[in-house]
């Protein structure tokens, strides 16, 4: 049975959206195409009709992962008394953010695996970063253009860091202590 253009064309944003969210969950690797499908409600079959290879996908879910935390980052500055920059990293570096990384960002949830990708992966994953890189330009205080991409750059590896190695540790307090002292660390930036 054929659906309709706005279907389909619903079916992919909720292909793309759900993707997003399970690879910065489980992986790349760590969810098979009939798997995800299912998870969006959809069946197996209709992957190729939307989607060239799983890799074309995991392309496309790296821009939708770093949209949809960059415009989740916007919505909470808004609402913060804080400095934005301030207001971004207390909630990069919250224990939400770190027990959470399906909402979270892409960088964290799944650099070292991209690391290990294709070139249509890993260049999808370079333009995220470099999306988030002039994003947080925006926001950093003070300084001239070259000062912010450094304070930037420096930044979004600090935090990176910071959440990767606080998921990995089984142990809670040390874990908040790494992101608490990255958070203080990081504010010097400012």
């Amino acid at each position: 049975m054929r659906v309709s253009r706005e279907q389909a064309a619903e079916n992919r944003e909720k292909i793309i959206t759900t993707a997003a969210r399970l690879f910065r969950e489980q992986g790349f690797d760590g969810i098979g195409v009939a798997d995800l499908m299912k998870a969006a409600g959809l069946t197996h079959g209709g992957f190729y009709g939307h989607f060239t290879s799983k890799e074309d996908l995991m392309a496309q879910a790296c821009e939708r992962a770093v949209d949809e935390l960059l415009q989740a980052g916007e919505a909470r500055r808004r609402e913060s008394k804080d400095l934005p920059y301030h207001a971004f990293l207390k909630n990069y570096l919250s224990v939400e953010h770190r027990d959470h990384p399906g909402a979270g960002c892409i960088m964290a949830a799944l650099g070292a695996e991209a690391a290990r990708h294709n070139p249509v992966v890993r260049s999808a994953f370079t333009q995220s970063a470099k999306r988030l890189v002039s994003a947080l330009m925006e926001i950093i205080p003070g300084g001239n253009k070259k000062k912010a991409r450094e304070n930037a750059l420096v930044t979004l590896s600090m935090l990176v860091g910071a959440q990767t190695i606080a998921r990995a540790l089984d142990d809670e307090e040390t874990s908040q202590e790494v992101l608490a002292l990255v958070l203080k660390k990081a504010k010097e930036i400012s």
